[in-house]
């Protein structure tokens, strides 16, 4: 049994990761590196920066670690990265909240149905 997630020494796993699944793994390295790609119409930086949000609302350690190199590489400066940080704390908060609009249509919808699953879809 694991005694520890997400760790650096996970690493150690790309070429296993990638071997298992040799043509996903092309497109998903395809894809990354279209995206990153320096001779967008979007500079590098913002493109940068763009991808620090992202990180830091998919919690992915790995790419925040990545893409934090990559933006003081391409000139981002500490009050950028503060700035991308509450940027995206409050766009996943507002993403909470126009959840949360559906979730209470929903359950106003389930109300005025009297508790029951008129749907038939089975859970």
């Amino acid at each position: 049994m694991a005694t520890e997630f997400q760790t650096p020494k996970d690493r150690e796993y790309v070429d296993s990761l990638v071997n298992a699944a040799r043509k996903e793994a092309a497109a998903f390295f395809n894809l990354k590196h279209t995206a990153e790609r320096a001779d967008g119409v979007i500079p590098v930086k913002y493109r940068e920066l763009m991808s620090v949000a992202v990180a830091l609302t998919t919690q992915c350690s790995y790419c925040i670690e990545s893409h934090i190199k990559k933006a003081a590489q391409a000139g981002a400066t500490k009050e950028e990265i503060g700035e991308t940080v509450f940027i995206a704390a409050a766009i996943r908060a507002g993403g909470a909240v126009g959840n949360g609009l559906m979730a209470m249509r929903m359950f106003e919808e389930e109300s005025k149905a009297g508790g029951e699953d008129k749907s038939g879809v089975v859970y």
